[in-house]
């Protein structure tokens, strides 16, 4: 069941050169604090990152199989992750209290964001029972993973967020076991056919996310 939308102000950011991951954890922090104390706008942020791997607080160590890019601890939920060109990822600041979420219907609706933006492509995400993110059925029993989630709360205030495969080296997930399953693979909007640009995954985002969480 989809939420009801709560009109509110988002301050949307998008960058266009890659973002260090560590400066951009700093700035999510900044901005939770700031929406505590009533001083900025909630946030949602588009960017990419030079490639990296993140390690959630499930992250196991057996999972880090090559770490060929540099790893950050991170305090979001979910384990080892990549990130890169290629993928955009979308930090979203909220004030969960305020619009009377708890974490269970606000991951919800992060699903609801992502396979609503994903259907303006004509590619049907799905969620799967005790796996997090969004999915891609390739036939044979075979899922493949497309979009990811891993948020924290502080306060009230959601930050980190998703992220969405358009057109990343798919290949430099093996450093990792991907949210440690093993046995399902990864792909993108390229892989599975589609042809648009970062401009163009923004803009579904955007509107996908106003249909779900609301914005003015």
């Amino acid at each position: 069941m989809a939420m009801t939308p709560v009109a509110t102000l988002v301050e949307w950011r998008i960058d266009d050169a890659p973002v260090v991951y560590d400066g951009a954890v700093r700035a999510m922090e900044e901005r939770v604090a700031a929406i505590r104390s009533g001083t900025a706008p909630e946030l949602v942020w588009l960017l990419e990152h030079p490639p990296l791997y993140t390690a959630g607080t499930s992250a196991r160590a057996e999972d880090l199989v090559e770490p060929i890019f540099p790893v950050h601890q991170t305090g979001r939920g979910g384990q080892f992750t990549y990130h890169g060109p290629g993928q955009r990822v979308g930090y979203v600041v909220l004030d969960l209290k305020r619009r009377g979420l708890d974490i269970r219907s606000y991951v919800r609706g992060l699903e609801e964001w992502l396979i609503a933006t994903l259907a303006a492509f004509n590619l049907k995400g799905e969620r799967r029972q005790g796996r997090i993110g969004i999915w891609i059925n390739e036939g044979g029993g075979r899922d493949a993973k497309i979009a990811a989630i891993g948020v924290r709360i502080r306060q009230g205030v959601s930050y980190h967020g998703v992220s969405i495969n358009l057109d990343p080296d798919l290949s430099h997930y093996r450093g990792i076991v991907p949210c440690g399953i093993r046995d399902q693979g990864v792909t993108s909007l390229a892989a599975q056919g589609v042809v648009a640009s970062l401009p163009e995954l923004d803009l579904a985002l955007r509107r996908a996310f106003g249909a779900v969480f609301g914005e003015e």
